[in-house]
């Protein structure tokens, strides 16, 4: 990891966002088990193959670190990011009591936040991902992902 104030104008390769995430995330799994990491993965693919740019997938690489307490605000405020892609993961970190309809408020005012909440929910909301959860817990997690999904304006998958 990098260390100390570097300009905006040299942000952190891909390849080093991915290891930084990939390490901040090592030995959690999700609620299937399976290494968080893969999420990850996922999301930033999903935003490449919905034609995102690089501090979009940098932001989806991260978009759960500081979330999930991996990686710190103060980490994030000095890492070597852009702002755009500091501030799309700050959007898409939701905040304790915050109510979804605020939630989907920041994602929307935030350049560039929105095609990170689509490829990560469509992650989340994976058929074949679901289908290894109890019933109880897929039916919460599918109506919780289609009200997110409302509340943002996108499509029903």
């Amino acid at each position: 990891m990098h260390t100390g104030r570097v300009t905006e104008t040299t942000p952190l390769p891909l390849a080093e966002i991915e290891a930084t995430a990939r390490a901040a995330h090592a030995g959690q799994t999700d609620k299937a088990g399976r290494p968080y990491a893969e999420h990850l993965r996922a999301v930033a693919e999903g935003v490449r193959a919905r034609g995102g740019d690089e501090e979009q997938i940098a932001a989806a690489w991260l978009h759960d670190a500081v979330e999930d307490d991996k990686l710190s605000r103060w980490w994030l405020e000095e890492a070597a990011l852009t702002r755009r892609t500091k501030d799309i993961v700050l959007a898409v970190t939701k905040r304790s009591g915050e109510p979804p309809e605020a939630y989907a408020a920041r994602i929307l005012a935030t350049p560039g936040a929105l095609l990170v909440k689509e490829a990560d929910l469509a992650h989340n909301a994976d058929p074949a991902r679901l289908a290894v959860l109890d019933g109880p817990t897929r039916t919460r997690l599918t109506e919780k992902y289609a009200r997110m999904r409302a509340l943002l304006g996108l499509a029903i998958s």
